[in-house]
């Protein structure tokens, strides 16, 4: 591995696997780049491109759809047992953290996090709130080491309002998390055909599928329950916005069915291929949702970069994932054949309902 630095470009060329990553700090811009005659590759031998950490499942909120059932008996992970993970996430060229919850920013040690992630480990974070515990102590040292903070949209949307205004008064980029289920998105299409004021100084609104895991587990909420899934997906991807427009990968097999987007900017499920999920009470898993019915692995020193290369887990969604890229259908390279844990949130066509 060769890295290159300039200012916030950060370029590592990864030769075994002939390709090399060109990463932006400041913007977030992220790509990979393949040699000539070799294709992008499947999953990174390095190790994770993001880690996805929850640094508490501490929550004052206790929303009735949070996936990890989070509330005020929460536990926040020590600061000791975060740089177990740092520590191991340098070694394995870790570009980003993305620090979840519960409510992150409302762990008693949150801003140490920060700095310790970008100024000793060199890696950038972000993190995802529910709009509370945003002290000026918080905001000044999110814009200062943080690439970007989400605020989880959650009805009656006053208190995400509030949150936006705070983050962008301080010149902190600011997306929204929208979870979008056969109910809420109706809010989404009305949000998108008239935009309403809260939404002037975002960089982005990123819409996540919704999966019936944790606290809600109603079946009625799947998306593919929606008679207006279809406009939602012409409407998201055929107008321009004074703000980003984004999806997670759990919603590939709708923009593969309902929009003309090329497929070039599409992205399957990165779950244990460039992505990790860690748990507060130190756990690997190779996606968050997996964290209620898996058995995830405990981190010892040293064991991250084996239990991404042979953990039972990773090693079965990757296989899964590869089957479903090899299936009989004009878009399998580009979805991956959808989700691996969750068949019932795929939006395909004759899809039959099965779990991994």
């Amino acid at each position: 591995m060769v890295k290159h630095e300039v200012s916030d470009l950060v370029v590592k060329q990864f030769s075994r696997q002939h390709y090399c990553v060109v990463f932006n700090q400041r913007t977030g811009f992220f790509a990979r780049i393949e040699e000539s005659k070799h294709e992008e590759p499947f999953w990174s031998w390095h190790g994770p491109e993001l880690l996805d950490i929850a640094i508490t499942n501490w929550c004052d909120r206790e929303c009735a759809i949070c996936y990890r059932s989070s509330n005020q008996n929460g536990k926040h992970m020590p600061v000791h047992n975060y740089e177990i993970i740092m520590q191991q996430a340098q070694y394995m060229h870790v570009f980003q953290v993305a620090l979840g919850g519960g409510n992150p920013n409302q762990h008693p040690e949150f801003c140490d996090i920060l700095r310790l992630t970008r100024e000793k480990y060199g890696i950038v974070p972000s993190y995802t709130t529910n709009g509370r515990g945003l002290t000026e102590e918080v905001l000044l040292a999110s814009k200062k080491y943080c690439g970007a903070v989400a605020v989880s949209a959650y009805s009656p949307y006053e208190e995400m309002a509030d949150a936006i205004s705070l983050l962008t008064e301080y010149g902190i980029k600011t997306n929204v998390h929208f979870v979008l289920d056969s109910y809420s998105i109706s809010t989404a299409l009305n949000w998108l055909a008239t935009p309403p004021e809260f939404l002037n100084n975002v960089n982005a609104i990123v819409f996540l599928n919704y999966k019936p895991v944790g606290r809600c587990k109603d079946q009625t909420l799947l998306l593919r329950n929606s008679d207006v899934i279809a406009q939602f997906f012409k409407t998201a991807t055929s107008r321009k916005y004074h703000f980003k427009v984004g999806f997670d990968s759990c919603l590939v097999s709708g923009l593969v069915r309902f929009s003309n987007i090329p497929e070039i900017f599409y992205e399957g499920c990165d779950a244990s291929r460039f992505s990790m999920f860690i748990s507060e009470n130190l756990k690997m898993y190779p996606c968050s949702f997996m964290v209620a019915d898996y058995d995830g692995i405990p981190i010892q020193d040293g064991n991250m970069l084996e239990t991404w290369h042979r953990g039972e887990l990773f090693v079965q969604i990757r296989e899964t994932l590869a089957a479903g890229h090899r299936q009989n259908c004009a878009h399998a390279k580009t979805c991956l054949g959808g989700c691996p844990v969750f068949e019932e949130i795929n939006l395909c066509s004759n899809r039959e309902t099965k779990r991994l």
